[in-house]
């Protein structure tokens, strides 16, 4: 069975816009810190209308006062770098999941089962007994990888073998993951001598060491470094990026030279799977030790903004998830020191990747709009 061609086309969204590759890195980098910037006063903003709104009235010193709590909570002392690691940790591993799709021009909104799926696949293989330490890691870590990895192929073969949208199926694929492993926690591996539905405790051989004494601070962040450096020499050092990035750029051409974009894009995708399947089974070696039923993250979708803000570029991708994990480990002390809900942070986040996209828009759009206020060319006229 001929399998048909693979195409970005059928549904409006091209991640190849994202990538921003047609200007140079000063610029990205630029725009990337001004869109910062811009969402940290839509933030400071909507915190001065809310001090004006209280009994207390206006307090013009609050979103200085908020800040300051949210960086002294994230980057203050050992506990806090940890808090802001050990959250960096799963964004930087998901967010390389939408970014590697992003660059074969896939829009991977799957990241999210893809992370459950490692995360039970690292609880399972975590319980597995008679593997040696440090060896049980690696096993429970790379069934992780299998698992989500898995769940990455299915999408991607169903894309290059009939056309499917990987949009569509990600987002059904998701729910699916979720409930599915939901049903698994609590029958077939549920902890029998658990007070609520889970699956047994990995055992102590498979658990991530801590690398700074007297926190919770473990060595997945070692392993998600090492995965931005992985992914970044495939894409850029090797035969394979070159096609992967090909295949997003112009799937027509990469066929005109030999490469096969249905290939390119079930390896993609399952690659893609995999690397969100590891940040779930980090998550599970390092921090709950279990699948709880009912387990609840949003990791997977948080993976779409920091690539977002990354550009797709593996080492941004590292820079906005450190960013993100700054903002989610000193919102607690943001809100206990200054009453500030840590919801504002959601929509500090939101407010980042709207601007973000809207220069993507604009630098589309600029260059339409200066034809137009041109007008139509004329031809000149004969003496």
């Amino acid at each position: 069975m001929t399998s048909p061609p693979v195409s970005h086309g059928g549904m409006s969204v091209d991640p190849t816009t994202l990538v921003g590759s047609g200007s140079g890195i000063g610029r990205q980098l630029a725009s990337t810190v001004v869109a910062i910037v811009l969402g940290l006063l839509v933030g400071a903003v909507l915190i001065l209308v809310s001090s004006a709104l209280s009994e207390e009235g206006l307090r013009p010193t609050l979103p200085i006062e908020a800040y300051a709590s949210l960086l002294s909570g994230s980057l203050g002392d050992a506990r806090g770098w940890a808090n802001t690691m050990n959250s960096a940790t799963p964004l930087i591993l998901a967010g390389l999941s939408v970014a590697f799709g992003f660059r074969a021009g896939l829009f991977n909104i799957g990241a999210q089962g893809q992370f459950f799926l490692g995360a039970f696949g690292g609880a399972i293989f975590g319980g597995v007994a008679g593997i040696p330490f440090p060896l049980h890691i690696v096993v429970a870590v790379f069934g992780g990888f299998l698992f989500g990895g898995l769940w990455g192929f299915i999408p991607g073969l169903l894309k290059a073998w009939r056309g499917a949208h990987e949009v569509v199926t990600t987002i059904m694929l998701n729910s699916i993951a979720a409930l599915g492993l939901n049903w698994l926690a609590a029958t077939y591996f549920r902890d029998p001598g658990a007070t609520f539905p889970r699956t047994p405790d990995a055992l102590p051989s498979a658990l991530l060491p801590t690398i700074l004494e007297g926190t919770r601070m473990h060595a997945g962040i070692l392993v998600a470094l090492a995965a931005a450096v992985a992914v970044w020499f495939v894409l850029f050092k090797t035969t394979l990026g070159f096609e992967i990035r090909t295949v997003g750029s112009n799937p027509d051409a990469a066929r005109y030279a030999g490469i096969r974009p249905a290939l390119i894009t079930v390896l993609t995708m399952s690659i893609a799977g995999g690397l969100a399947g590891t940040a779930g089974a980090i998550e599970i070696l390092g921090i709950t030790k279990n699948y709880p039923a009912e387990y609840n993250t949003t990791y997977g979708f948080d993976a779409i903004a920091v690539a977002l803000l990354g550009r797709a570029h593996p080492f941004g991708v590292v820079g906005a998830a450190l960013l993100f994990g700054v903002l989610r480990a000193g919102a607690g002390a943001m809100q206990r020191e200054t009453g500030i809900p840590i919801d504002i942070i959601s929509v500090v986040q939101g407010a980042i990747i709207l601007f973000v996209a809207a220069e993507v828009v604009i630098r589309r759009l600029l260059p339409r709009i200066r034809r137009a206020g041109r007008g139509p060319t004329r031809a000149p006229s004969a003496a």
